[in-house]
């Protein structure tokens, strides 16, 4: 039998592993990758016969993991009537309105343009949270997404939503919106466990079950049914929560009680759990949070742009609560790329402390919060703590013996000179630096900042005329 291949990267200026602590930085310069593992890290020489990747003037990280997304909505951004709505009206503006002119064809495009804005990005795998699911629907979406991730050499995580009631807001729309029965949700995620799931750390494949939103997507009954199926069949939990006050509101209309709190009822809360957003949460929440090792998915840009908040994350974190990193969905997030994502991290944990900053006459005691987060930890959140919440053990930091997923950033571009600590760049300096490669599972999948056999000229004018059709069918549907 043949040895497995080796890739030696050489002359990185620094390596950021997505560790925390002491070992959260490694000077380098070199990485070995066997296989589709790291084999070591160091000052190493190189093999005969071994293929030797150029990192001088580059940074190392770990390939980022994006814990939440809505790949669908590539093909929805920047649309007009949603553009300046919160999170409810803008809803029935964007994504509900346009969900019914979805075909096969636009929705695997959408899906290919989300997963290729992510590859440029230096992201190595991805938890679509996809609920474009109806009775009667006349294609697959899973197995798009998976063909889809499989064709780009991505891991991906399928979270597979679904309702089976509707909110208000969406009965007078058409069939897409209908709601699936408890048995077709169920049997559809038994379906999909049975053909996708894999257990190993590094897997390619996972299912995730994840009814769009717990306080409307289904009754209480259905919550905690849901729950035990998923963990009979080894799979996690996901959805979103606590985005806006309207979850607080309906959560204590409903039900007299706080969203986590409805959720820890309904046994959706413990490590095996996720939840996107987390933005409104009380003390005693964040508590409940912590002391199950419920994770969330933080996406801020999208949590901007619909004027939703910022989840206080060094308060998640320091009670016990896994932090992971998404880029939400594209109709709320015109940049759904782990890097803007990361670069928002950074600077709105800083802007969201200090903004509580107040004189020492009213009880002040600090004047800004600069020390809010630090690249290194937006990284480990990007990075490891993504890994973490959807039980990839083996995926997320750069070690010897595990996976070979890590992305190698040149800093070639004007807005990288100058800097005095060049590991900061990717995530500090804003924009997209160039990719010298990206690898996953030891394959290049990306390399000189292109994607093999991907023409992003015609990727670009499919997608405009993706849209054009989507308007014109959408206002069809409307009329």
């Amino acid at each position: 039998m043949k040895p497995n291949p080796t890739i030696l990267i050489r002359n990185a200026t620094v390596i950021l592993t997505g560790l925390a602590g002491a070992g959260e930085r490694h000077a380098g310069p070199d990485l070995r990758v066997a296989g589709c593992t790291i084999e070591a890290i160091g000052r190493l020489d190189p093999r005969p016969c071994e293929r030797v990747i150029d990192a001088t003037d580059c940074v190392i990280y770990p390939a980022w993991v994006n814990t939440h997304h809505h790949l669908f909505q590539s093909l929805l951004k920047g649309d007009p009537p949603g553009l300046d709505l919160t999170l409810t009206p803008w809803l029935g503006a964007t994504p509900y309105r346009f969900r019914a002119a979805f075909d096969e064809a636009s929705f695997r495009l959408a899906a290919r343009i989300g997963l290729v804005e992510l590859v440029r990005s230096g992201c190595g795998t991805v938890a679509d949270h996809n609920y474009l699911y109806y009775p009667g629907m006349p294609y697959d979406s899973s197995a798009i997404l998976f063909e889809e991730a499989e064709a780009l050499g991505l891991r991906f995580v399928l979270c597979r939503g679904g309702a089976t009631r509707t909110r208000q807001l969406e009965s007078d729309l058409p069939q897409a919106l209908r709601p699936e029965t408890l048995d077709q949700f169920l049997g559809d995620c038994e379906r999909l466990t049975a053909r996708y799931h894999q257990a190993a750390p590094d897997a390619m494949r996972r299912v995730v079950m994840a009814p769009t939103t717990p306080l409307y997507s289904m009754s209480p009954d259905e919550l905690r049914t849901s729950a035990r199926a998923a963990r009979q069949l080894g799979i996690r939990l996901h959805s979103h929560l606590s985005e806006t006050v309207e979850y607080q509101n309906a959560a204590w209309e409903k039900y007299q009680t706080t969203p986590v709190a409805f959720c820890g009822e309904h046994e959706w809360l413990g490590p095996d759990v996720w939840f996107a957003h987390l933005v409104k949460l009380g003390a005693g929440e964040i508590r409940q949070l912590g002391a199950t090792g419920t994770g969330i998915a933080h996406c801020p840009q999208s949590n901007g742009r619909l004027g939703s908040g910022i989840a206080d994350i060094p308060a998640l974190e320091a009670a016990g609560v896994p932090v992971s990193i998404g880029v939400d969905g594209a109709a709320s997030n015109e940049a759904a790329d782990m890097i803007s994502e990361t670069h928002a991290a950074w600077l709105l944990q800083r802007a969201r402390c200090g903004h509580g900053a107040l004189p020492r006459a009213e009880g002040g005691s600090h004047e800004g919060g600069a020390d809010a987060a630090r690249v290194e930890d937006v990284v480990r959140w990007g990075t490891a703590g993504g890994a973490a919440v959807l039980g990839l053990d083996a995926v997320g930091t750069l070690q010897p013996g595990k996976a070979a997923d890590l992305a190698v950033y040149r800093l070639d571009d004007p807005r990288c000179f100058g800097l005095h600590d060049p590991a900061i760049a990717p995530v500090a300096s804003g924009g997209r630096p160039a990719l010298r490669a990206l690898l996953v599972g030891g394959r290049v999948v990306a390399e000189h900042d292109a994607i093999p056999g991907l023409d992003l000229a015609e990727l670009g004018a499919q997608a405009r005329e993706a849209v054009r059709r989507l308007q014109q069918r959408a206002a069809e549907l409307a009329a």
